[in-house]
């Protein structure tokens, strides 16, 4: 019966955007597709999630009835039920948001017609990414959401937003064509792109090859998942789309990349280590994301360089290659989905609130919307890792695990393991100064000082450019739009409420992780022919 919940978690979504690209003409009834369509996608992974975890069997869907590998096979274990839920979550949270802008705005930035359906065929790249049982299955659930993606980032049609995306899709298909290649080279040298199969064929193939296929693999992936040196992209392009956009951009597309690097870690190349390599990118990711945060004036920005420091948490788990630190950083994982998003969102309404996003040009919101005040601090303190926020557990579970791992030197040699920790301290208090910063000047200082010298040097440079003057005149902002980040901003909360059984759910999820057979098993039952 579960298996045919499966398939739905991408057919829903690509049907719904069928559906609103038919009606086109009638915003309601789109938004009511929509909305209906993530829903029950959010139902479906609830209830995945529910039976798998509580029988501790995967789900596994043979496409048209084909058995693997010669078909496509859809699975769905533990890690994929807990990021199709948060996902679905996520998106569905974003849309009430993106609904409340486009009503407000008379839909000038979004236009239903485009908006619609091509989030929702996003929704099917993100999710069909997290149920993909073969690698070109992988590969097509990326193409998936990168096209609409690129819908999306260019929503308006403004010289920036056009200079944006271009960026945004020549490191795509660079990054397409990298996967691609290797996926091209792993069937010549296999004769299989099955995930499973190929954790056993890979292993038998000589250190050199499966080197060279590890580390193309890893370079697709670390772009699209925004790794140093591969993010330079990301804080230009995400910054300039609408903030719905920029919003699940950042919460969610960067961490299918980090999905599939689990997925490759795990299970592909489970016999074949490269911790100490994840281990370096994970450091110098922390630290360089950071260093490139605190040179931001611009909220935007600031959050974007945020984005990538954080990614090396992740990565950083991934690398330690141990039960722990895989369920730690699966737990860091869906905070930082929800984290991110939320803070972006909450960026979106000081934009339109406050009328810019710069520090030069925002003050007195403190007293003008203690609620934003409050909608933008809490998170702030969530990702700068302050106790008791899930951000905090996180990291602590994430330098337990590099402790505990370090003196038998486990994901490389013990100083590096050591080295990454101090990384990870550092950016945690660096990103705390720099989101408390932002939160002081635009929240705290009041608008008199903002009427001194650098405010008059702004709006002169502005005028001079032809441009509005800076503006903090304050505007009511729709109950929509207040209220999907809210929601967002209290399922933060919640993650630091439950952190007990959710870190449980994430260390049974690491556990089935940590054992390749429980994969290869699940996809063959008796054994691979």
């Amino acid at each position: 019966m579960t298996g045919i919940l499966v398939p739905l978690v991408v057919l829903l979504p690509l049907i719904g955007a069928a559906l609103a690209l038919i009606l086109g003409r009638h915003r309601r009834a789109q938004m009511a597709v929509s909305t209906t369509v993530l829903i029950a996608v959010a139902a479906i992974a609830a209830v995945l999630l529910a039976i798998i975890d509580s029988t501790g069997e995967g789900v596994v869907v043979a496409v048209g009835g084909w058995a693997p590998p010669h078909g496509i096979v859809l699975v769905v274990d533990r890690l994929s039920a807990i990021m199709l839920l948060i996902s679905a979550l996520v998106l569905l949270g974003v849309l009430v948001y993106a609904v409340g802008q486009g009503i407000a705005d008379q839909h000038r930035e979004t236009p239903v017609s485009i908006f619609h359906p091509s989030y929702l065929i996003l929704s099917a790249g993100v999710f069909n990414a997290f149920i993909a049982g073969d690698l070109f299955n992988l590969y097509v659930g990326f193409e998936i959401l990168l096209s609409a993606s690129y819908v999306l980032l260019t929503l308006g049609g403004t010289g920036e937003r056009i200079r944006a995306g271009v960026t945004y899709i020549i490191v795509s298909l660079v990054s397409s064509l990298f996967f691609l290649s290797a996926i091209a080279l792993i069937y010549g040298a296999t004769g299989t792109a099955n995930i499973a199969q190929l954790s056993v064929r890979l292993a038998e193939l000589p250190e050199g090859v499966q080197l060279i296929l590890h580390l193309l693999l890893l370079l697709a992936f670390g772009i699209k998942a925004a790794v140093f040196p591969l993010s330079f992209w990301l804080p230009d392009s995400y910054p300039t789309a609408p903030a719905p956009v920029t919003a699940v951009f950042a919460g969610l597309l960067t961490k299918v990349g980090v999905y599939a690097i689990i997925r490759t870690e795990t299970v592909i190349f489970s016999e074949h280590d490269l911790s100490t390599l994840l281990l370096v990118v994970g450091g110098l990711t922390m630290v360089v994301g950071i260093l490139g945060a605190l040179t931001q004036a611009d909220i935007k920005r600031l959050l974007s360089f945020t984005l990538v420091s954080h990614i090396g948490y992740m990565i950083f788990g991934i690398g330690l290659a141990t039960e722990l630190g895989l369920a730690a950083t699966i737990y860091y994982v869906v905070h930082h989905i929800t984290v991110q998003t939320a803070l972006f969102l909450t960026t979106g309404l000081i934009e339109r609130f406050g009328g810019a996003t710069s520090i030069n040009g925002l003050a007195g919101l403190l007293k003008a919307s203690p609620l934003l005040a409050i909608l933008f601090f809490i998170p702030a303190l969530n990702l700068g890792g302050i106790p008791p926020f899930s951000g905090f557990i996180g990291k602590v579970g994430l330098f337990v695990a590099g402790a505990e791992g370090a003196p038998e030197a486990v994901g490389g040699p013990a100083w590096l393991t050591w080295a990454v920790i101090a990384a990870g301290a550092a950016t945690s208090l660096i990103t705390l100064y720099a989101l408390t910063r932002f939160w002081n000047m635009a929240f705290w200082r009041g608008r008199d000082e903002l009427e001194g010298y650098e405010s008059v040097l702004l709006n002169s440079v502005q005028e001079w450019e032809g441009a509005a003057p800076t503006t903090t005149a304050t505007r009511t902002t729709p109950w929509l739009m207040v209220t999907a980040t809210t929601a967002l901003v209290a399922v933060t909360l919640l993650l630091t409420v439950f952190a007990g059984p959710l870190f449980d759910l994430a260390g049974r999820a690491s556990a089935n992780l940590t054992d390749p057979e429980t994969y290869i098993s699940l996809v063959f039952p008796g054994g691979i022919r």
